[in-house]
């Protein structure tokens, strides 16, 4: 019932937007389309004939905006239907004083009435500074363009066959600017006409910014508060059991809490608000969670996405409208079986057992740390992004930050010397017995194995603790399209995940994971319809490189 109830809302905001996009390119078409003889003679017996030629300026202009209105009413924008409104109010008069266009009147009638009937489906917020940005914009403009005109006028007389008084400047100023129509302008110069022309022009620019500012979404502009950091915080650790849960806690998000008491953990970027991961709280409150915060970013002109989300709720994602794409695999290694005996952990076993006879140590640090360790960190990880030519990410992943790598323990491997030659920061994931690791950075002249000695400690150490399993991240495209029927983008993931290693080794990265023998789970990308998947790649493509573009 409630996805038949959203399929015909949708289908109603959408007919609404298409039936005033048409009803823009009707006045367009109908403002370059002469006066029928006729009806030009008898308009002519009750209205002064520079009405007529104004009015199909009105009435262009009045199209051009329409279609750009349109798109705002496809996006359920409450101030695009209220100018719409307003336009399409002003539309009928206009069509009729240009020619008596009953046809084109009436269709204006006949679009503004359901547009009406259906004034509760447009509510999406706009930004409120954007819209006073957008006023004032419109007011200088309205002062800028007077004194300009009148001005203009005032001294450039012998360009026109017109005197013009003060007063005459000002009106013939005010009535250009609002294009009813010109009484008697006449240039006698080719710098009168484009004196002339400019002042539409500058009428045309400010009315199309002013539209754009009115119509721009909600903007991401605060951090979230002590608060709402305390409160989320208290969420997760009561209910995170994810390798993505430690992330929603880092400073880049923005918080939503639904009524329930879950939280999510976002970004906005390029109006699609990106969730990381699924809605932690308890699984009850899943499905309210999300169609809450779908509701909530709709309001503020919001496309909404959910990014490496696990399988359990895929169901409740399509009930409520949400298409999925597969992702990837998560890699987690159940330590209770973990073993470097047999020949299939050789490779493994050599690595390891090389490094320990080069008298290689680890040691876990636990927070917090000492300036002077992280300043050695610091060398390290620049070390690593320089040789590697990368900046650090964000969103889903951890960056070099002392608060952050304060909250978690370090494992270090020394040399022989002493000397730090490598480190990892492991993470928690709460309610689920398991860790997981996300810087992992050594210095370029390291010994080959070097990381496999690495992860061999990492999971040696994480047993003793008596930790489940330890989640080594997601290996991006790896089991997509393997199918010759999956569906088209997932085959074309799948020839990325083949043949381009140029600029990311995902097979490498995929085959070093396998050598230590982990349960693959899949991962999905969310996202409301084919037609947003690129708007929503796009935003996940900037804020996983937010931190690269900041620095």
């Amino acid at each position: 019932m409630k996805s038949k109830f959203i399929f015909s809302e949708i289908t109603v905001v959408k007919s609404i937007s298409l039936l005033t996009a048409a009803m823009g390119i009707i006045n367009v078409m109908s403002a370059v389309t002469p006066t029928l003889k006729n009806r030009l003679k008898l308009l002519e017996q009750y209205s002064p004939l520079g009405v007529s030629h104004g009015g199909h300026l009105t009435s262009a202009l009045a199209g051009f905006a329409l279609l750009l209105l349109a798109l705002s009413l496809w996006r359920r924008k409450r101030i695009g239907w209220i100018l719409t409104v307003t336009i399409l109010s002003i539309s009928i008069p206009t069509h009729l004083l240009k020619g008596l266009d009953y046809e084109e009147a009436t269709l204006a009638a006949l679009t503004l009435i359901p547009l009406i009937i259906t004034r509760k489906h447009f509510q999406a917020r706009s930004d409120a500074p954007s819209v006073r940005s957008g006023l004032l914009a419109v007011l200088a403009s309205l002062s800028f363009t007077l004194a300009y005109g009148v001005l203009g006028f005032f001294l450039l007389d012998k360009h026109f066959q017109v005197n013009f008084g003060f007063w005459d400047a000002i009106r013939q100023t005010v009535i250009m600017f609002v294009a009813f129509y010109d009484p008697g302008l006449q240039p006698i110069t080719g710098f009168g006409k484009y004196f002339a022309d400019s002042i539409y022009v500058v009428g045309a620019v400010s009315g199309t910014y002013a539209l754009f500012m009115l119509l721009r979404p909600v903007l991401a502009r605060f951090l979230p508060s002590t608060d709402e950091q305390t409160r989320a915080w208290e969420i997760v650790r009561a209910y995170g059991r994810s390798s993505l849960a430690r992330y929603t806690l880092l400073d880049d998000k923005l918080y939503f809490f639904s009524p329930g008491g879950s939280v999510i953990s976002y970004v906005v970027e390029n109006r699609v608000a990106l969730v990381l991961g699924d809605p932690i709280g308890s699984t009850q409150d899943t499905a309210s969670a999300i169609t809450a915060f779908k509701n909530f970013a709709a309001r503020n002109d919001w496309i909404t996405a959910f990014y490496q989300v696990m399988p359990d709720f895929l169901e409740v994602y399509k009930e409520l409208g949400f298409d999925s794409l597969p992702l990837g695999q998560e890699a987690s290694v159940d330590l209770s079986k973990f073993t470097m005996e047999g020949s299939e952990n050789k490779p493994v076993r050599n690595a390891y057992n090389k490094m320990l006879r080069n008298e290689y140590k680890v040691t876990v640090q636990e927070p917090p740390h000492s300036a002077r360790m992280l300043r050695e960190l610091h060398a390290i990880s620049d070390d690593w992004l320089n040789t590697r030519g990368v900046k650090e990410m964000g969103f889903s992943l951890g960056w070099f930050d002392d608060e952050y790598l304060n909250s978690c323990p370090i494992l270090l491997v020394r040399d022989g010397e002493g000397f730090i030659d490598a480190f990892a920061n492991i993470v928690t994931e709460f309610q689920a017995n398991e860790m997981a690791v996300d810087l992992m950075r050594h210095r370029s002249f390291s010994e080959k194995g070097i990381m496999d000695f690495l992860f061999v400690s990492l999971f040696l150490w994480a047993k003793e603790k008596g930790i489940a399993s330890f989640n080594l991240g997601l290996s991006t495209f790896s089991g997509i399209g393997e199918n010759p029927k999956d569906p088209a983008l997932e085959r074309t993931m799948r020839f990325i995940y083949e043949n381009v290693n140029r600029f990311y080794n995902f097979k490498g990265l995929h085959s070093f994971k396998e050598k230590f023998h982990p349960a693959w789970s899949p991962r999905y990308l969310i996202y409301p319809g084919t037609g947003n998947l690129p708007a929503v790649s796009i935003s996940l493509l900037r804020a996983n490189f937010r931190n690269s573009s900041d620095e």
